[in-house]
């Protein structure tokens, strides 16, 4: 799904890096050479750039992901998924540093040793929600933090579906994971098609509520996403030839290999899988903390449990 402008150039100058200690607040106009190229294209680009860390020429190639912040352990897993392999391909990220899929994405991108761009509804050196400063700082550190806010500017609520509009700007493309149908994802993807920036969607189940909006997008005729080469692919981005190294096999033995072979990317709760092991619930308990521990597992509320790819 394509929105009205058509694509936008690939062939015309990108910005030098810009200029200021790591860390340090940077205010860049459009006339500067650091002022983001895609940015000058909108019909309202924001006087004024609060950056902290840095922009470089090569994050013209990005791709924003985006969803709900109360995201699934399966939205979840494929934001982080998306955001390292985008990465492994020389994609920025761009996202919101948002609870849920966002902060997915972007530490999916830090964990590839890509870049990342996060665009924020608050001043540049407020964290956004609070427990995101440590997610913050690595961002800073491994791309940049914008805002048209000043610093000091605290996270009002009209400010965020105006910051919207950044991400969708900076982007290629928008990926649509989960959200609602009436969620900021959406206003998001609004932004993105007016703008003339493809629109993709992760498919999910038709009865999960946070599968809404994107399916919503696909039914208007959004690209399906099942795996990075199909973003790669829409917006006609080359594909690195050097992959990943494969991933080793788990060396478990014991009621830990049992119950690893029962933990699926759904949580189940811990009675339900010593019934399905057929284990006393203690010993499950104990080899679910094994597991947990090798990073294989992670526990969520309510004593439920998931693999982690």
């Amino acid at each position: 799904m394509r929105g009205r402008q058509g694509e936008r150039g690939r062939g015309r100058p990108t910005p030098p890096p810009a200029p200021g200690p790591e860390g340090a607040v940077t205010v860049v106009r459009p006339e500067d050479d650091a002022y983001p190229v895609a940015l000058r294209t909108l019909s309202e680009p924001p006087p004024l750039l609060y950056v902290r860390g840095t922009l470089r020429p090569e994050d013209a190639v990005a791709v924003a992901v985006v969803g709900a912040r109360r995201a699934t352990p399966y939205g979840l897993h494929i934001a982080e998924q998306l955001g390292r392999d985008l990465a492994r391909h020389g994609v920025t990220v761009v996202s919101g540093l948002a609870r849920g899929i966002d902060g997915a994405a972007h530490r999916g991108a830090l964990a590839a040793g890509g870049r990342t761009l996060a665009v924020l509804g608050c001043g540049p050196d407020r964290a956004y929600p609070p427990e995101h400063a440590r997610l913050l700082a690595q961002v800073v550190a491994a791309g940049a933090v914008l805002s048209e806010y000043p610093p000091g500017t605290p996270p009002l609520r009209h400010h965020f579906p105006l910051r919207n509009r950044l991400i969708s700007g900076l982007s290629l493309g928008v990926v649509v994971v989960e959200g609602r149908e009436d969620s900021g994802a959406l206003i998001t993807a609004e932004c993105a098609l007016a703008q003339g920036r493809e629109v993709l969607a992760v498919p999910g189940s038709i009865f999960a509520p946070t599968s809404a909006l994107p399916l919503r997008l696909l039914h208007e005729g959004a690209t399906p996403v099942r795996h990075v080469e199909d973003v790669l692919d829409a917006l006609r981005l080359p594909r690195r030839a050097a992959s990943p190294a494969a991933p080793q096999p788990v060396a478990l033995d014991g009621p830990e290999a049992l119950l690893y072979g029962h933990l699926a990317l759904e949580p189940q709760h811990i009675d339900v899988l010593a019934r399905r092991c057929a284990l006393p619930v203690a010993t499950v308990g104990a080899s679910l903390t094994v597991l947990e521990l090798r990073g294989l597992v992670r526990a969520l509320p309510g004593q439920r449990y998931v693999r982690v790819p």
